[in-house]
């Protein structure tokens, strides 16, 4: 029997930020990659340099428009934009949440805590896996035969992986799998998921990094 198109949509986290306040900055404008981060996005710019890439789309917040651009002037194609790629809303956003600091010492924050399966404090994960799973298939289609590569987030990269995994969507964030410029690799034949590869050509960082 013959194997159906086989086509790769790489899922690239992208890389550090420059945030020296330690806020979860989510979908706030204006930050942008560290001198890490820049080192980061040129990391994977070689490792996929021997890639098939025809297509780049990114989320549009800076960091992922900056972590994207390499990989894509490396192939000599332009830096595409899909709403569907990016950050979770979130409603802590702009504050520092860590464990026994910031804005969870606060009673006035904690009944955004009251649902952690939804979450209560932001996008539900489900219509986060959805809108991820839309932007896949978009560039899955804009990339057929060959390779594509969606710059985005954490916890929308992790979320669209666990749904297709079929493991529940809420989870321990400490225990992520998706690292600062990882990538996880969305293996199709035709429009037929067959394998998820995850990858760290940049080296593996915390998972707690606030606002990724």
């Amino acid at each position: 029997m013959s194997r159906g198109t086989r086509t790769v949509v790489h899922l690239l986290r992208h890389g550090e930020v420059h945030n020296p306040e330690g806020v979860l900055y989510g979908r706030m404008p204006g930050y942008r990659l560290s001198e890490r981060g820049r080192e980061q996005a040129l990391i994977v710019a070689e490792a996929l340099s021997s890639h098939r890439l025809a297509h780049v789309v990114a989320s549009p917040l800076e960091r992922a428009q900056e972590t994207a651009s390499p990989a894509a002037a490396a192939h000599r194609l332009d830096v595409a934009t899909d709403e569907r790629l990016i950050e979770a809303d979130n409603q802590f956003e702009g504050l520092k949440v860590s464990v026994g600091d910031g804005a969870l010492r606060e009673p006035r924050h904690w009944p955004k805590l009251r649902n952690p399966l939804l979450p209560s404090w932001g996008e539900p994960y489900l219509e986060i896996a959805h809108r991820m799973l839309g932007a896949v298939h978009a560039a899955r289609a804009a990339a057929e035969g060959q390779e594509a590569l969606c710059v985005s987030h954490q916890l929308p990269i992790w979320t669209l992986r666990r749904y297709l995994e079929g493991r529940r969507l809420w989870h321990d964030p400490r225990r992520r799998q998706c690292s600062l410029a990882s990538l996880t690799s969305l293996v199709f034949e035709d429009e037929q998921l067959v394998d998820i590869v995850y990858s760290e050509p940049a080296g593996r960082t915390d998972p707690k990094v606030t606002g990724a």
